[in-house]
C-alpha cells in the first residue's frame, strides 16, 4: 500500500500528450487549445460610444449643441465636431472626429429638434478607447486552456474561427460483477444494477473526453479477459475497470491485467475510499481498476482519472479548492489512511460533513458541495477549524 501522493506521481508521471487537431469554433466548447490564441487587431479596434447618447466636444457642454448627423453602430461618421456641435450615436458605434466624449440621453434635453441642451454638471468620458481591451498581436487565450464561453468569444472577437486543440482522450469503461443488472432491468434478490459504468460515463464526458462503454464482465477470468483485450484492441486510451480489484475469490483484474502484459505500478493505495485501486501501463495505454463500490469509483476517478485525462490533453488540472471553518467536530476511529468525505457548505459557510454510510452510499453525494480531506494520523477536525474544500 503506497501514500496517495506517490500514487498521484505515478499516474502523472505517466501521462502523454494526445494529439492536436483544427475544429470549427461552435465545437470547441470545452476542449483544451493546443497552442496561443493572438489577437489579428486592437480591440475594440477604434474608439466607440458606450452609450446611447451625443457625441460632443466636453469644452461646449454649457451651451446649446446643433445635431449634425446620426451615427449608428457599423456605420463610419462621416462629419468632424466641431464647436457647439455634436452627433447623435448609438452604444458601440464610432466616435467622430473631433469629439471627446459622449453624454447620454436621458442627461440631455431636445430643442427644436435640431438641438440639446445637457442638463447635468458633471460628464463622463463614456468611450470605450481603440486597443483598450488588448492590443494587435498579444496572446489572449494561453495554451492549456479548457474553452468556456466567455473563451468562445474572445476567439471570435480575434477571427479564430478553427482553433487548434487537444484530441480527445478515448476512455473505455469495465463494470465486473456477475450481481450487475443494467438500469432498465428489475433485480433478482441477489442482484443490483449497474450505476458505475452510468457514473464514469458521464464523468468522463463532462470533461470532454470520449466515453466508450464495453459492457458488463462476469465474474469469471475468461469473461474479464475478454474484455479488457476487447478495449484495448480498440485503441482506447484508458480503460477503466470497476470491482474485482480486492482480495475476494472472484477478484481476478490484477492477474488477467499482468496475462495481458500490462504493468502494474501500484495496486493499493493509504486513502479510504478507494484502497484496493490498481494502475497499469500497456505501451501507450492505461488501466485503472477501480473498487466496485460507487464512491470509491467516483472518488478516485476524481483524484486520479481526472487529472490524467486532463494532463494526456495538455491541461495543468487544478481542482478548485477553497477555505472554511468546520461548522461541527468531525471524529473517525482510524486514521492509517488518508480520508475523504463528502461534506456540504451551509448558510453561515461552514462545512458540515454529510450523513455518510461508507462507499456504497453513492447518494450522499447528491447533496455534496465537495470534498475534505483527513491526512494519516489525524482523527478529528475540530469545529472551526479551516479545511479546504475540494470543488466537486
Amino acid at each position: 500500500m503506497i501514500l496517495f501522493e506517490k500514487a498521484y506521481n505515478i499516474v502523472m508521471d505517466s501521462a502523454f500528450f494526445s494529439g492536436s487537431e483544427h475544429i470549427d469554433i461552435i465545437n470547441s466548447l470545452n476542449r483544451v487549445l493546443a497552442q496561443d490564441i493572438l489577437s489579428d487587431m486592437d480591440m475594440p479596434p477604434f474608439d466607440k460610444s458606450a452609450v446611447d447618447g451625443y457625441a460632443c466636444r466636453k469644452e461646449d457642454l454649457n451651451n446649446e449643441l446643433e445635431i449634425i448627423e446620426i451615427i449608428s453602430a457599423g456605420k463610419a461618421p462621416e462629419k468632424t465636431i466641431l464647436k457647439n456641435q455634436c452627433s447623435k450615436i448609438m452604444t458601440g458605434a464610432m466616435m467622430p472626429k473631433g469629439a471627446d466624449s459622449a453624454i447620454m440621453i436621458e442627461d440631455t434635453e431636445i430643442i427644436d429638434n435640431k438641438k440639446i441642451k445637457y442638463l447635468k454638471d458633471k460628464v463622463k468620458v463614456n468611450i470605450c478607447y481603440k486597443g483598450e481591451d488588448f492590443k494587435s498581436g498579444v496572446i489572449v487565450l494561453k495554451k492549456g486552456t479548457v474553452i468556456k464561453p466567455q473563451h468562445i468569444a474572445v476567439l471570435a472577437s480575434v477571427g479564430c474561427a478553427r482553433p487548434l486543440v487537444s484530441k480527445k482522450i478515448k476512455v473505455a469503461i469495465i463494470p465486473t460483477g456477475d450481481e450487475l443488472v443494467e438500469p432498465k432491468e428489475k433485480p433478482t434478490i441477489s442482484q443490483i444494477r449497474n450505476s458505475n459504468a452510468y457514473l464514469l460515463l458521464s464523468n468522463v464526458e463532462k470533461i470532454s473526453a470520449i466515453p466508450n462503454y464495453v459492457g458488463i464482465a462476469k465474474d469469471s477470468k475468461e469473461s474479464i479477459f475478454k474484455m479488457i483485450s476487447k478495449a484495448l484492441s480498440d485503441n482506447n486510451d484508458i480503460i477503466l475497470l470497476t470491482g474485482g480489484v480486492s482480495m475476494g475469490d472472484y477478484d481476478y483484474v490484477p492477474e488477467i491485467m499482468k496475462k495481458l502484459n500490462i504493468k502494474i505500478l501500484f495496486d493499493s493505495i493509504a486513502t479510504q475510499p478507494g484502497r484496493p485501486t490498481v494502475f497499469g501501463v500497456r505501451e501507450n495505454q492505461f488501466i485503472f481498476g477501480l473498487p466496485g463500490n460507487p464512491v470509491s469509483s467516483f472518488v478516485q476517478f476524481e483524484l486520479l482519472v481526472k487529472p490524467l485525462i486532463y494532463k494526456m490533453m495538455g491541461h495543468n488540472y487544478k481542482p478548485l479548492n477553497i477555505k472554511l471553518p468546520m461548522g461541527i467536530e468531525y471524529n473517525r476511529k482510524r486514521s492509517t489512511r488518508k480520508s475523504w468525505l463528502p461534506v456540504y457548505i451551509n448558510e453561515q459557510g461552514r462545512i458540515i460533513p454529510l450523513d455518510y454510510h461508507g462507499s456504497a452510499h453513492i447518494n450522499a453525494f447528491t447533496s455534496a458541495d465537495g470534498l475534505i480531506s483527513i491526512p494519516i494520523g489525524e482523527t478529528t477536525l475540530k469545529k472551526g477549524e479551516i479545511v479546504n474544500v475540494r470543488q466537486i
